[in-house]
């Protein structure tokens, strides 16, 4: 609740509307990217409905922030990751920094960065944290093609 003026007919509005499921949280978010086409998608507080939680793909989504040394070292490798699998119709490599957006469910949760989950596009509500393995080419690869569910490229080709 954010009003300009409180007073007690405002909370009554405010506790009418709550009680009615009529409210919407206010989300931390920095504003949608107007060009999302790169090969690793920006994921904003507002978009992370829409991109992460999407049932039609599997999506491995990055959080990080930006002033973090292992994120600045992981991001040329993640790009790497973005173009490998650009043309995966159902598989959406995303990034998200996680110091000026919310995270819109309690299930991804940022201890330290970066934190990546591989979210599978029929399991939203129970993402794969990415950890033990090393951040590279070779390992986040691995992690993809272990838990993808719809690739379109066999193992034999890699």
């Amino acid at each position: 609740m954010e009003p300009e003026e409180f007073d007690s007919d405002v909370l009554k509005q405010f506790v009418l509307a709550f009680k009615k499921g009529k409210l919407k949280p206010i989300v931390k978010s920095q504003p949608v990217p107007k060009n999302n086409k790169g090969p690793v998608k920006v994921v904003v507080g507002k978009t992370f409905d829409t991109i992460v939680m999407d049932p039609k793909n599997d999506v491995l989504i990055e959080f990080y922030a930006p002033w973090c040394g292992h994120c600045k070292k992981l991001e040329p490798v993640y790009n790497e990751l973005g173009k490998k699998y650009k043309n995966e119709k159902n598989l959406i490599i995303a990034k998200m920094d996680a110091t000026a957006n919310d995270v819109m469910s309690d299930r991804y949760k940022v201890e330290g960065f970066p934190t990546i989950y591989f979210a599978p596009r029929d399991k939203k509500n129970n993402p794969i944290k990415f950890e033990g393995g090393d951040r590279d080419l070779e390992h986040l690869s691995k992690f993809i093609e272990e838990h993808a569910t719809k690739l379109s490229r066999t193992k034999e080709e890699l």
